[in-house]
């Protein structure tokens, strides 16, 4: 290890239910490969933020979460209430175990080969990446943010992927767990009155669901790149059922940008005017309703994230 890896890492592991072999491969990996660490284990999923800022304070410079996009986007969200300078001492990594592992996908991080998400860990390369960010004024009156790495889902896919979250913990099969989420939709709302504007175009109409993506969006925006200093946001229309089915049927099998009722731009900012009965979704989980307009930008390198080698 060079000089930059001499101090050791913080390790904070989110556990998720029927992976409790998963610790005992992390660790044993680390130690074969002479990984200095300390391993720290959420209790729960509020614990996270509270965790990550205690290992920032104490010094580490190199914490890795061992979960998903919603683990993910509670350490950036720590992260963010830190000063600039103690941000760039701090390289974030991830070994994926969550419900959805989507940005660590982006990357070529799979939960299914835990030794070479290690072995990249270990070559410590660094890029710095974009954050998104919705801002946003909730039912109390209080302004309010929240920060994203892989996307904002408004309307229909925020709450399927709410739904399929609830089923995933129920059900375990990622593709089951879908089907049933689906099913379950079907007796949800599936197009909202919204009022946006993306770069110099106002959309009034009704949506089926919207999605503001920094990284892929769990397919629906997929060629989103997280370092272009852009947003990708990809309008879906209120269609026909049988044409939502296909459009669901495309979302799980990656191809969802070809369905015909997709309208993709690219974008620094997203207004949202009007949507008063969409809800939210950020990184795979709900955030309460926001009141009145709200807006979704671009943060552009502000967090240093550790990559395949």
């Amino acid at each position: 290890m060079n000089s930059e890896q001499d101090g050791r890492w913080a390790i904070l592991y989110c556990p998720k239910k029927g992976k409790a072999k998963l610790r005992e491969k992390i660790q044993q990996s680390l130690n074969d490969k002479g990984v200095e660490y300390d391993w720290i284990q959420s209790e729960n999923a509020d614990s996270v933020e509270r965790l990550f800022a205690m290992l920032i304070h104490n010094g580490y410079k190199t914490i890795v979460i061992v979960g998903g996009d919603s683990a993910l986007n509670d350490a950036v969200n720590c992260l963010m209430r830190e000063e600039r300078h103690v941000r760039e001492e701090i390289a974030l990594g991830v070994i994926p175990n969550g419900v959805l592992n989507d940005f660590a996908r982006y990357w070529g991080f799979h939960e299914s080969n835990i030794e070479q998400a290690i072995d990249w860990l270990i070559h410590h390369r660094m890029r710095r990446i974009d954050i998104g960010c919705i801002r946003y004024v909730n039912k109390r009156g209080e302004d309010c943010h929240r920060y994203f790495l892989n996307c904002v889902n408004i309307g229909l896919i925020a709450d399927i992927m709410n739904l399929r979250r609830q089923a995933r913990s129920l059900f375990g099969s990622r593709t089951l767990s879908f089907v049933a989420s689906i099913f379950m939709m079907i007796f949800h709302r599936i197009d909202y009155k919204m009022l946006l504007r993306i770069n110099s175009e106002t959309l009034q109409r009704r949506i089926m669901t919207l999605c503001i993506g920094n990284g892929p969006g769990y397919g629906q925006t997929r060629h989103a790149t997280p370092y272009n200093g852009l947003l990708d946001v990809s309008v879906v229309y209120h269609t026909e059922v049988v044409q939502i089915f296909a459009g669901l049927w495309l979302l799980l099998t990656g191809r969802f940008l070809n369905h015909r009722s997709v309208h993709p731009y690219r974008t620094r900012e997203v207004l949202i005017e009007d949507a008063p009965h969409a809800l939210v979704g950020v990184d795979g989980r709900l955030i309460e309703k926001p009141v009145g307009q709200y807006r979704i930008t671009i943060e552009q390198e502000v967090i240093q994230f550790l990559i395949p080698s």
